[in-house]
């Protein structure tokens, strides 16, 4: 194989668009690309296009790309990926319907109270465009080592505090943005999670990036998570996402079990008036949906200094012992256990979910 088609090819596979090529041939400077569409959209297809071209014009400039986009008369179901991680016996997705509402802290405070439970405990952090847990852990630079296992080589988890703790912030440098396109964003989530020896877990919590979009839909395509906590603020506005999100899993082509709501920032009491309670974001909004919509309300935490601080510094609040700020956190995580063996005493085992297009609007079950 020629220089230029090795490097080529070698774009496609960054791109995760390996599987889609029917036909790469070489001639001089021309390179002949005959590609699948993962979607017979004329819009899906342009933005393929548009992709294609823009990136081997940048990293493969002395070549000429001809491109051919293919759409199959029968839409050919994806591989179906999401089987068990092995030794992982529980995986909670924590999730928002919007950003800015303290999920990544309430993912790091509950992987903490799990672990201060007795459990043994994985995070993965899976926004993978604003992945804030190596700071949050006080692992920035930290990077996993290669483990052999089986005779396969395989990530170790960075530790800290007795987390096991996988993110794409130990890949890449603390100021670099991470600008990839959806399908290269779900292939290293998939490195992530199925090229790592995360060993015997009690919990693997999976910390998901806002909204509701391709990162979501590849993580219940990978791993059958057994079941879902929504994080929110009381206002409105965080509170119409947030019911989008408690929608998207009670899809009944995803159908992952919601676990409850927390509602974070619910109230603030200065030092100086313990006994004040001041609803800076409105009051009761998240246990108002919690029982309007028929999911566990799993409690509320308050706006308190110190939880950012310990963010910040990178020393989760629930591991302040003997503070109502870890209390807060123990109550909740424990309402999330107590749901959760619920949720496994009267539901089947979650199963991964097959996305059939590009977009995924239409779903299987595995």
């Amino acid at each position: 194989m020629s220089s230029l088609k090795n490097r080529a090819m070698a774009i496609l596979e960054e791109m995760g668009l390996e599987n889609w090529v029917k036909n790469l041939q070489v001639m001089g400077n021309d390179i002949v690309l005959d590609i699948v569409s993962h979607s017979p959209a004329m819009h899906e297809r342009k933005r393929l296009e548009q992709a294609l071209k823009i990136t081997f014009s940048e990293q493969l400039p002395e070549g000429n790309l001809k491109l051919n986009i293919l759409v199959e008369s029968q839409e050919k179901p994806a591989e179906i990926k999401g089987n068990d991680i092995p030794g992982v016996k529980n995986i909670i997705a924590i999730s928002s319907g919007k950003g800015g509402v303290g999920k990544s802290t309430v993912s790091s405070n509950i992987a903490i109270s799990l672990q201060k439970m007795g459990f043994s405990v994985g995070l993965l952090d899976a926004d993978i465009y604003g992945p804030s847990m190596p700071t949050m852990f006080d692992v920035e630079g930290h990077q996993p080592h290669s483990v052999q296992v089986n005779g396969k080589s395989m990530m170790k988890p960075v530790e800290s505090y007795g987390i096991k703790l996988l993110s794409i912030g130990f890949f890449a440098g603390t100021d670099q943005a991470i600008v990839w396109r959806g399908p290269m964003a779900a292939k290293a989530l998939n490195q992530m999670i199925r090229d790592a020896h995360w060993g015997e877990l009690d919990f693997l919590v999976v910390d998901l990036p806002p909204g509701t979009g391709d990162i979501h839909l590849s993580i219940v395509q990978q791993i059958p998570i057994t079941g879902a906590v929504i994080v929110s603020t009381p206002q409105n506005i965080a509170l119409a996402d947030a019911r989008k999100g408690v929608s998207m899993f009670q899809m009944e082509a995803i159908n992952v079990p919601v676990l409850g709501i927390v509602e974070n920032m619910a109230y603030f009491t200065p030092a100086e008036l313990p006994n004040n309670k001041y609803y800076i974001f409105g009051q009761n909004g998240a246990k108002d949906l919690a029982e309007k919509i028929g999911v566990p309300f799993l409690g509320e935490i308050p706006l308190v200094q110190s939880i950012r601080e310990a963010a910040d510094v990178g020393r989760p609040a629930a591991l302040q012992d003997n503070t109502e700020v870890a209390s807060t956190y123990m109550k909740i995580t424990q309402n999330i256990v107590q749901s959760l063996v619920e949720r496994n005493n009267t539901l089947p085992p979650t199963e991964a979910v097959r996305i059939t297009t590009m977009a995924g609007c239409s779903a299987a079950k595995k």
